[in-house]
């Protein structure tokens, strides 16, 4: 078959390799625009523009997938099936455009559980031990689309959403190359998605990435998870930006108040929270770079006692 493949995030990369392997072939490749990216926000082409340009395969990257220039570009290619890992609402005039009439994507979990932006957060925030791929067709409605495939993964007790994405991203890859080929084999089967199981999983505002100290250091833990390598859950130190990277919980009554750090000879530095002990093993000052605690404490020492929390004091300069 002639695949079109529509992508922009890193997540998507694995599929657009392991569909270029063959045996169908991809015709075309759509993209986001070059963004500023990076500390120096220089323009830079998306992850899928650039395996695009690797591997030599024909690139769009409009700034609107939709417009009648694009849409005309896009019939040239003459394509049999889409596969999309988007950022952009794609019209009915674009979602038809293949001759098979539909367009399919690997959804980052076991739908209807989770439809929306960010699925792997949101699992991890729940402190979900199971998620997996979920190819569907892409429809009008978010993610709503019937369910042709489905491969199951466990997260691990201490998977953080880097990790977990990369081990999703590489099943989704394996996952779209099986369904292609059953849509190319005439033996794919959809099923419809019960709506009233359905869940969402919208985008993380800034105001979940700050740590609540009242809440269990389980839930604590989680989040550091979710949120890990990047944006990074964050607590104030002396009332400066500290990003939490990685930690554990710890059981036991915390006979202290929530926020409060606890500094003894011998033992690791733990935070006090409203059910149990935080204990931070990896963290990240303001405009610093990401250090494992021992090597942080050694530059920046944390007082017994110290409290953390509190209203930020100036810019959020490790964003």
């Amino acid at each position: 078959m002639r695949l079109l493949f529509f992508g922009t995030p890193e997540f998507a990369v694995p599929t657009l390799e392991r569909l270029g392997d063959g045996p169908h072939t991809v015709v075309g490749v759509v993209s986001q625009p070059d963004r500023p990216r990076g500390r120096g926000r220089t323009p830079r082409p998306s992850p899928v523009s650039a395996c695009a340009q690797e591997r030599g395969l024909p690139l769009l990257r409009p700034e609107r997938v939709g417009t009648q220039e694009t849409v005309l570009a896009l019939r040239e290619w003459r394509p049999d099936l889409g596969v999309v890992a988007f950022g952009q609402f794609l019209p009915k005039r674009v979602r038809e455009l293949p001759a098979f009439g539909y367009l399919v994507n690997a959804h980052a979990s076991l739908l209807p559980r989770y439809r929306g932006a960010a699925p792997i957060v949101r699992a991890l925030l729940d402190g979900a031990r199971e998620t997996g791929i979920s190819v569907m067709r892409v429809e009008r409605e978010m993610d709503a689309g019937p369910v042709a495939l489905v491969r199951r993964l466990e997260i691990g007790p201490d998977e953080d959403a880097g990790h977990l994405g990369d081990r999703l991203a590489r099943l989704a890859a394996e996952a779209i190359a099986e369904v292609v080929d059953r849509i190319a084999e005439d033996r794919v089967e959809w099923r419809g998605q019960d709506p009233a199981a359905a869940t969402v999983a919208p985008k993380i505002g800034p105001e979940e990435l700050e740590i609540d100290w009242a809440q269990s250091a389980r839930r604590i833990a989680d989040r550091v998870r979710a949120l890990a390598p990047a944006p990074g859950a964050r607590t104030r130190l002396d009332g400066e930006l500290l990003r939490v990277l990685a930690a554990r919980a710890e059981p036991g009554r915390a006979d202290a108040a929530p926020g409060s750090v606890s500094v003894t000879a011998g033992a690791p530095l733990r935070v006090a929270t409203g059910e149990g002990w935080l204990v931070p093993t990896r963290v990240q000052r303001a405009g610093g770079r990401p250090l494992e605690i021992e090597a942080f404490l050694r530059g920046r020492p944390i007082p017994d006692g110290t409290r953390l929390g509190g209203p930020a004091a100036g810019p959020d300069a490790a964003g």
